[in-house]
């Protein structure tokens, strides 16, 4: 694969839904890939990109926003409270806010330096233990968390787990989104961004399908 056959998908899989694919951005997820692959990447003219870990972005994107201008850096990894403010200078948009005290210290930070990184709210659809996200029922109270701190979320977030067909987690997310009047959604990976694609995704995450399999750090 590689990102003109990703596009390609992209494109068809919008048409056999009637969407137009300037409705679906592409985050190409770099995180632990090689620089040189990153590099040819951007090369081809891509521009938006997808980090899980702000200590491993740092380490990388200053450098390659001197060389390269335009490009979007997405948080789509776990976010701690104590690396929020290094998320907020860095990043343009942050898919992973999932608890109260994540979105307050968001909302404190956006306040103290003027702005704010686009929000989408991680749901945990599967209701998995060992993965990050709000329990579904906990989802509409936290979008109204984050509006009442002035911070308006753009969508809503959510990884199935890997053993589910992934259609109703993502049926399930754009149910949750159209009650609250969301219309971002952050769905789909590799191996599944054409059925997110079908079920109204706004993002799709592509990383090895892009790049090439991930190399360990």
């Amino acid at each position: 694969m590689s990102l003109s056959d990703i596009r390609d998908r992209l494109e068809a899989a919008c048409a056999r839904h009637g969407r137009d694919p300037s409705g679906v951005t592409l985050i190409a997820v770099s995180k632990v890939q090689p620089l040189d692959r990153v590099e040819a990447v951007l090369a081809e003219g891509h521009r938006i990109f997808g980090e899980n870990r702000v200590q491993e972005a740092q380490g990388k994107w200053p450098a390659l926003r001197e060389e390269f201008d335009g490009v979007e850096l997405h948080l789509i990894g776990p976010l701690q409270t104590n690396k929020a403010r290094a998320a907020m200078e860095l990043f343009d948009a942050i898919h992973t806010v999932d608890r109260p005290k994540l979105a307050q210290t968001i909302a404190r930070l956006a306040e103290e330096m003027g702005r704010c990184a686009d929000i989408f709210v991680q749901v945990n659809t599967g209701g998995e233990d060992q993965k990050a996200g709000c329990h579904i029922d906990e989802a509409d109270a936290l979008v109204a968390l984050c509006r009442n701190l002035k911070l308006p979320p753009r969508g809503l977030m959510c990884i199935p787990p890997v053993d589910d067909a992934p259609a109703p987690h993502f049926a399930a997310l754009a149910k949750i989104a159209e009650r609250n009047g969301l219309t971002g959604l952050s769905m789909g990976m590799s191996g599944d961004f054409e059925e997110a694609i079908a079920h109204g995704a706004t993002h799709v995450r592509v990383g090895s399908a892009i790049f090439g399999d991930r190399v360990p750090g």
